[in-house]
């Protein structure tokens, strides 16, 4: 807020202690975003709960490096001990149940051929007996009666063979399909079991990798449903920045872009590898790797700032960022007189902003916007006063009441 003055003139007054004033100049301006985040492990293993349980025993505690193997805690579940039995006995039965099918598959397939083998010969004995019977009835040595008798046993039993060879033959093919569907019971019990056994195994938690252990917050005698994460495991040697980037700026982050992220204890740069496709709560996330080594004290969750750089613009005009005012809008400043009593209002229009080391703005001055001439918007490009602070946000000053041009 401005303190104005009025004097007999319609210009308007106020005091230089309310005015913030910079120079313009000329050179290289870097087009920079910033970001706050926290350093995150490239690479987390989450070790979560095969099984509901209750805590028996914790064997490590935060903060401390184990090797591939150790026992992080031990669980205990009386229930899933007896349901690992009795997924046990049920493969060991279905089992048993699969050699004796086998069993009585081979006795009846052999009972069947012993069978077919007597329907043969007895199919045999009755053709050669209706043969002599023909023999016999031609030279009227027997009654036609009997001849026809044995005639038909022979039929008979002819047709049964070919009935017992096709029960066989079913027999066989059934056969198959019974020892398939009995293996294939057996086998899923089997499965079922060795779930269980596994389940009943990882009630002793084991780390699968070395590391150090992270997020362990369990008590004993708490009870932990299935899928619960129990601890995690972190290389604390390899991590990562992830830095939120107001959306407002994160359209010109690519991936690839140089960033360089302060950890309080020095700062390092790298590269951002990953860009979040949306934004969440106005910030737009971003990961920057290292290419170089971590200084000491990065730690996992270490807040951090991160800066990257989407462009390097040679010898344009710049200035320190204007409190108001968008990217491509125009504001309006003004340029002090030799005197350093009077200013003259110049129209430029903003470029693009940066965060960095020369926090700015670049200018195009617009001649026709104030209506000067060039010799004057020359002038205008050489404000004269005094650098800021880093910190400070406008240059010259826009008048709340009328001004005559």
């Amino acid at each position: 807020m401005f303190a104005l003055a009025r004097s007999g003139s319609s210009d308007p007054i106020l005091d230089s202690s309310t005015l913030y004033v910079d120079v313009v100049q000329r050179g290289e301006f870097v087009v920079e975003v910033r970001g706050s985040g926290t350093l995150v492990p490239e690479h987390i293993r989450q070790i979560t709960a095969q099984a509901s349980a209750r805590v028996e025993r914790v064997a490590v505690s935060n903060g401390q490096r184990i090797s591939s193997g150790d026992v992080l805690l031990e669980l205990a579940n009386p229930d899933l001990a007896i349901q690992s039995m009795q997924a046990e006995q049920q493969a060991r039965q279905a089992q048993i149940d699969l050699l004796n099918l086998r069993v009585n598959v081979q006795t009846a397939h052999l009972t069947q051929e012993s069978v077919i083998a007597i329907t043969r010969t007895q199919h045999y004995t009755a053709t050669q007996e209706s043969l002599a019977a023909d023999s016999l009835l031609r030279k009227l040595l027997i009654a036609s009666q009997d001849a026809n008798n044995k005639r038909a046993l022979a039929q008979e039993l002819a047709t049964r063979m070919q009935i017992e060879e096709k029960r066989l033959a079913l027999m066989n093919q059934y056969v198959d399909s019974q020892l398939i569907v009995q293996a294939a019971q057996v086998d899923q019990l089997r499965s079922i079991a060795a779930r269980q056994s596994e389940k009943l195994r990882s009630l002793q938690v084991r780390t699968p990798e070395a590391g150090v252990v992270q997020d362990l917050s369990l008590q004993l005698g708490q009870w932990v449903p299935e899928g619960t994460v129990l601890a995690k495991i972190v290389e604390p040697g390899s991590l990562k920045a992830v830095i939120k980037i107001p959306e407002t700026q994160a359209s010109a982050v690519r991936i690839g872009m140089n960033a360089s992220v302060d950890t309080r204890n020095g700062v390092l740069a790298g590269r951002v590898v990953r860009k979040d496709a949306a934004a969440q709560s106005g910030t737009v996330s971003i990961d920057i790797a290292f290419s170089s080594a971590l200084p000491p004290g990065a730690v996992p969750d270490l807040s951090v700032d991160g800066v990257v750089q989407i462009e390097r613009l040679s010898s344009v005009l710049f200035v320190k960022r204007p409190s108001s005012g968008q990217a491509a809008g125009l504001v309006r400043l003004y340029k002090l007189a030799s005197d350093g009593k009077s200013a003259i209002p110049v129209t430029v229009r903003l470029g693009r902003s940066s965060v960095g080391g020369n926090a700015g703005r670049f200018l195009r001055f617009h001649r026709r916007a104030v209506g000067i001439s060039l010799d004057e918007e020359r002038q205008a490009r050489t404000l004269m006063g005094c650098h800021l602070n880093l910190s400070a946000n406008i240059i010259g000053w826009t008048p709340t009441t009328r001004h005559t041009e």
